[in-house]
């Protein structure tokens, strides 16, 4: 290699440190330790280049750290008491700014693990399989953007024993306040949450609802904190519809009424229907008129609050029709579609996260342990994605060596 091209492969190198460098100065300043700091460093370094298993050992050996990095890697994650929730905070405004989001979502996410001490380990039903699994149990928000669908929070469902049993609680050293919740709750903990936050983008929240256990609660908590949403539903969703009297009925019965749909036409290749193919047309169906959520769900102030439904049929008429409520009534049909293919977004960023970022390799079994790893999945996927979106601020321009020095003291 010539010398000068070894001297760019070190500038191109130098540069990355110092955009990661900025990068983890911005999200982990609450770490208030230059230690902490230090292996958070490390640590996502290990998470983005690392390949196979992301543990700390394998973490230590491939970044040529000194054999006891490892124990001080594991130590960052498991017995740290450095605080999460101010670092996700900070990780949110980083990809809010510079991501240019236009959508919340949450999806669950189940781990496979193996015995039965790791912090939230049950015995639970896998929904899409249909199989019983041995997992963790957790729900993530999402950021969406254009390509990309961001990690900035994560809950744990800590349902089964984890909920009641004192002796796992305090081995797992989980909080007293941290109760025994559903994945429906946990989204709307995430709605009550980004609605507090004013610097936070103000987005409608984009959601699976199939197989909620409590569909309508989800919809009600969304509507009372005045979230704009576009929900994926069983037809069997309940609601108040009728063109003539409104009465209680379902999404399903009110599509199928004559004369109650209006077509829209769309490509059968449309990414909003994963199931098409070809280049053949297909039409999406709006209902006609709006739809409220019954009173008793919603209280007084959402009650008057209309929604529009949405019907896509199976281009191949195979399987059921798919169902959408939104508030969305004035947005365009092709923004709503373009909401519709999040869904297939955050499926290929769990994928992603579960294939290159390691969120399926905590080694621990404490819940700040799990937290901080989760943590730092979600930190190293966002610096990925924002460096290549060109949103990680470029280094300034080369000083001398002493003055970088006396600008860091």
């Amino acid at each position: 290699m010539s010398s000068s091209t070894s001297g760019t492969a070190r500038a191109t190198m130098g540069d990355e440190e110092a955009r990661m460098r900025t990068f983890l100065e911005e999200i982990f300043r609450p770490l208030h330790r230059a230690e902490q700091r230090r292996w958070a460093r490390a640590y996502l370094r290990g998470l983005i280049h690392v390949s196979g298993r992301k543990t700390p050992r394998s973490m230590a050996r491939t970044e040529r750290l000194p054999p006891a990095a490892a124990h001080s890697l594991h130590q960052f994650i498991n017995t740290s008491t450095w605080d999460w929730e101010p670092v996700r905070r900070r990780l949110a405004l980083r990809v809010a700014a510079g991501a240019a989001p236009y959508a919340w979502t949450a999806t669950e996410l189940l781990i496979p693990k193996r015995g039965e001490h790791s912090v939230g380990v049950h015995r639970r039903l896998d929904a899409e399989t249909g199989r019983t699994v041995n997992c963790q149990r957790a729900v993530g928000l999402f950021l969406v953007t254009d390509a990309h669908c961001f990690p900035v929070d994560w809950s744990l469902v800590l349902d089964g024993p984890w909920g009641w049993d004192q002796e796992r609680r305090l081995r797992a050293r989980i909080p007293e306040e941290e109760t025994a919740r559903s994945v429906g709750a946990c989204v709307l903990d995430y709605a009550a949450g980004t609605a507090a936050q004013p610097r936070l983008p103000r987005l409608p929240w984009v959601l699976d609802l199939t197989r909620s256990e409590d569909a309508s609660g989800v919809l009600a908590g969304l509507a009372r904190h005045r979230a704009d949403i576009l929900c994926e539903v069983n037809p069997g969703q309940v609601v108040i519809g009728g063109r003539r009297t409104p009465t209680v009925t379902t999404v399903g019965v009110l599509m199928d009424e004559r004369n109650a749909r209006q077509p829209y036409v769309m490509t059968r290749h449309s990414p909003a229907d994963p199931r098409s193919r070809g280049g053949a047309r297909a039409p999406l169906y709006t209902y006609a008129g709006t739809v409220r959520l019954p009173l008793r769900t919603v209280g007084a102030d959402g009650a008057a609050r209309g929604y529009r439904l949405l019907e896509l049929p199976d281009p191949d008429g195979l399987r059921p029709a798919r169902y959408w409520i939104t508030s969305l009534a004035d947005r365009r049909v092709e923004r709503i579609l373009a909401l519709m293919r999040s869904r297939a977004t955050v499926r290929s960023t769990v994928t992603a996260l579960q294939e290159r970022f390691g969120v399926l390799d905590f080694e621990g079994r404490s819940y700040p342990g799990w937290h901080h790893h989760m943590t730092m999945t979600s930190a190293a996927y966002a610096y990925q994605h924002l460096r290549r979106r060109g949103s990680v601020p470029a280094p300034p321009s080369r000083s001398p060596t002493p003055v970088l020095a006396r600008a860091a003291g």
